[in-house]
């Protein structure tokens, strides 16, 4: 199942662009699934139907979907349902440990959710659609940029903090267990923590295994202009970092070139001046650029979306990861190994780098990852890093006490 997150600076116009998508997609005879993170009125609007306002109890990680189109049904994300789901589903785990507490659960009606509950739930709803064989296409509506590279990033995140907060082996845990038994006074419930625990690592796996899937590509969305540019920049260096593909950018609300109006003609000119800048960038990466127009009004209904459908069409083919990480061995050159690491859209100021054992944080902007070091650079020291050509250079040169000596 090919699936296309729909992103951009807020008020770039994301729902109306992903309702194209998805409307070109399913004139083509494809089963769409339009998901909505937007829990306004703009997708009702833009789609001339009303999407439900709440999920169902079973706690699904979406609202029933709505036939918009033939083709094409559509949704919103349920987030406070699937949090009511997982805190019933704690709490009925946990049910024991409370009880020995003396603590009465919380009832259903006292279940809203807390922030952070949405992305969660998107997350949550990426796995169901792939698992599920209803539809061809997931178009997911998504939070704005620098909100979806979190979101993207999250599940690896986690892992992470879990691995490390609670190893496989749990030797802390059971070295502890008997003296925090005898503190407490009650049995230690470590068997539930680490079932839960093992239950959270299969669902963050299978998620991030729907995010690195070849299908899984990211969609931009921008109206051309200063500010909407360096947006962008700092944004797709983010979801580079993170190792999400961008399938295409959308120029949206792209004013007609010569308005007879004297204001609008200087923010046309604005306009084809970031435009071109957003166009040079992307195309010279291989990256599809789509340009729609500005009708003149906000969209609303069918009508007006297929007149931007039928230039928000999806690239027949899932592009390849053009640039993967590697490690350049220039041992006999220059004695260093190189790692490389595509960044396009960073700049030096926002860039930072810092050595923590086996791993490497990168951070450019406001974003940061935390990468494992492939293992023949264990054994090195940083020497040094550079830019150039949208790709971060790391300099590593053997320690001596660490690399294997030749015969």
């Amino acid at each position: 199942m090919r699936t296309v997150l729909v992103t951009g600076p807020g008020g770039a116009g994301r729902t109306t662009v992903a309702a194209a998508t998805a409307l070109a997609a399913a004139r083509t005879g494809r089963r769409v699934l339009l998901l909505t993170c937007d829990r306004g009125r703009a997708p009702d609007a833009v789609l001339g139907t009303a999407l439900p306002a709440r999920g169902t109890d079973d706690g699904a990680p979406w609202t029933p979907p709505v036939e918009a189109a033939p083709g094409l049904w559509a949704a919103r994300v349920a987030t406070g349902e699937h949090f009511g789901a997982l805190a019933r589903d704690l709490q009925e785990r946990g049910s024991s440990l409370l009880d020995l507490l003396g603590a009465a659960p919380l009832d259903p009606e006292e279940l809203t959710e807390l922030p952070g509950a949405e992305p969660l739930a998107v997350l949550a709803a990426l796995r169901a659609a792939r698992t599920g064989a209803r539809w061809d296409l997931l178009v997911v509506d998504m939070p704005p940029v620098h909100e979806s590279v979190r979101l993207l990033a999250l599940p690896e995140q986690l892992s992470r903090y879990l691995r490390r907060l609670l190893p496989p082996e749990r030797q802390a845990a059971r070295a502890l267990r008997p003296v925090l038994a005898q503190l407490a006074r009650v049995p230690m419930p470590a068997q539930l923590l680490y079932e839960t625990v093992e239950r959270w690592q299969e669902e963050l796996a299978a998620v991030q295994d729907v995010l690195e899937s070849a299908g899984t590509t990211v969609r931009l969305v921008a109206e051309p202009g200063p500010v909407a540019t360096e947006a962008l920049r700092t944004a797709r260096a983010g979801l580079a970092l993170h190792g999400c593909r961008i399938d295409a950018l959308v120029a949206n609300r792209l004013l007609p070139t010569a308005p007879a109006d004297p204001w609008l003609a200087g923010l046309a000119d604005e306009q084809r001046t970031a435009h071109k800048a957003l166009c040079e960038e992307f195309l010279a990466d291989g990256i599809t650029v789509r340009d729609l127009p500005h009708l003149g009004r906000s969209p609303r209904g069918l009508t007006d979306l297929q007149a931007l459908a039928d230039r928000a069409t999806l690239p027949e083919e899932v592009r390849e990861a053009a640039d993967p990480w590697t490690v350049e061995d220039r041992l006999a050159t220059d004695g260093m190994l190189v790692w490389r690491l595509p960044l396009p859209g960073a700049d030096r100021e926002g860039l930072g780098l810092v050595r923590r054992g086996d791993e490497l944080i990168v951070a450019t902007g406001p974003f940061r990852r935390v990468l494992p070091l492939p293992s023949a650079l264990r054994r090195c020291t940083v020497s040094g890093a550079g830019l150039r050509d949208g790709a971060l250079s790391v300099r590593f040169r053997p320690d001596p006490g660490l690399w294997p000596r030749s015969s």
